[in-house]
C-alpha cells in the first residue's frame, strides 16, 4: 500500500478531508504492521462510509429474506419452493438474488441438507423430511451493493446429535465474532472457531472459507477457520467479511458433485452445519451487518 498522496491532498477514502486530517495516521499504523511481516489490507479492501451505508441497506434485505424463509420453511416442502420464496421476497424488496447465474449457478439461493456442506442446488425433487437439518444461504444485490448470510433450520424431530452440531456451530460463530476487533488478526477469529469445534469433537472444512463482501460478491480477504491467532490479515476499521465456518460431525474432508460441479458433500456422509454472518470492523470493535 505505497503512499504517494500528499498530506494536504484530499484523502483516498472520499471523505473530502485533507489526507493528514483523515487517514494518514491510519496508513502509517498499517505500514508498521507491514514492516513487521504481517499481511495487511490495501485501500481497496477498506470501505468508505458511503459504501458502508449502501451495504447496510442491502443487508437489511438479506435479513428480511431469511426471516421470510424462517416463517415459511416446513417439512414436506421442496428446496425449489425455498428458492421461489427467496426469489419472490428479494424482488419484492427491490433486490436481486446474487447467486443466480453467478459463475453459472442456476438458482437464487443455496439449500444444503444434512451431509451437503454447501452449494446445494434447489430442486423440485428434493423434499424436506422430518429430522433434516438444512442451511439456507441467501445473498442479495441492492443498488450495486452485496450482502451475504445464512442460517440453519431444524426440520421436525431432529436427533440430539444433529441438534448439538447446529448449536455448536452457532457458538463457533459467536466466539469468533468476539475476536473481531481493529488492529488484531483474522487468525484470532479463526482459531476461536476451530478450537470450539474441535473441543466438541467436530472438524472444520479447510478448503472453503469466508470472504470479503460488499462491492462484489466475493472479495479479499479469503477467510480461513483453521488459522492461528496472530496470523492472517490485519483487521482494520472499514473491512467487511463473512464468518461462515462449515463444521462436520466427522472428517473435514469433502468432495464436489461430479455431475453439477457445485454441490459439496462430506467425504464420510456425516452431517455438516454452517451459520454465516457478515461483519464490519469498526473503530472500537465490530458491527454485525447481516445474519
Amino acid at each position: 500500500m505505497a503512499n504517494k498522496i500528499g498530506r494536504n491532498d484530499p484523502c483516498w477514502c472520499g471523505s473530502g478531508k485533507k489526507y493528514k486530517k483523515c487517514h494518514e495516521e491510519f496508513d502509517d499504523r498499517i505500514a508498521i504492521y507491514r514492516s513487521e511481516g504481517h499481511i495487511v489490507p490495501d485501500h481497496s479492501i477498506i470501505k468508505t462510509p458511503e459504501q458502508i451505508e449502501g451495504i447496510r441497506e442491502s443487508c437489511k434485505i438479506n435479513i428480511a429474506v431469511l426471516d421470510y424463509v424462517a416463517e415459511n420453511i416446513r417439512e414436506g416442502m421442496t428446496t425449489q419452493e425455498i428458492d421461489d420464496l427467496v426469489s419472490q421476497k428479494t424482488a419484492e424488496l427491490g433486490g436481486i438474488p446474487a447467486p443466480l447465474n453467478y459463475e453459472g449457478y442456476p438458482k437464487s439461493v443455496c439449500t444444503s441438507i444434512n451431509e451437503v456442506v454447501c452449494h446445494g442446488i434447489p430442486s423440485d425433487k428434493v423434499v424436506l423430511k422430518d429430522g433434516d437439518i438444512i442451511n439456507v444461504d441467501v445473498s442479495t444485490i441492492y443498488k450495486g451493493y452485496f450482502s451475504d448470510s445464512s442460517r440453519m433450520f431444524c426440520i421436525g424431530n431432529v436427533s440430539p446429535e444433529k441438534k448439538k452440531l447446529v448449536e455448536v456451530v452457532k457458538e463457533c460463530v459467536e466466539l469468533g465474532l468476539e475476536k473481531v476487533k481493529p488492529w488484531t488478526f483474522l487468525g484470532d477469529m479463526g482459531q476461536a472457531v476451530n478450537d470450539h469445534a474441535k473441543a466438541n469433537g467436530y472438524s472444520v472444512v479447510r478448503e472453503i472459507g469466508g470472504h470479503g463482501v460488499g462491492l462484489e460478491f466475493h472479495e479479499d480477504p479469503w477467510v480461513s477457520y483453521v488459522s492461528k491467532a496472530g496470523e492472517e490479515m490485519l483487521l482494520v476499521p472499514g473491512m467487511i467479511f463473512t464468518i461462515e465456518p462449515m463444521v462436520n460431525m466427522g472428517t473435514h474432508r469433502v468432495y464436489v458433485d461430479k455431475e453439477d460441479n457445485w454441490t459439496i458433500y462430506t467425504a464420510d456422509k456425516k452431517p455438516s452445519a454452517q451459520w454465516e454472518i457478515m461483519v464490519l470492523v469498526t473503530e472500537d470493535g465490530h458491527e454485525v451487518l447481516a445474519y
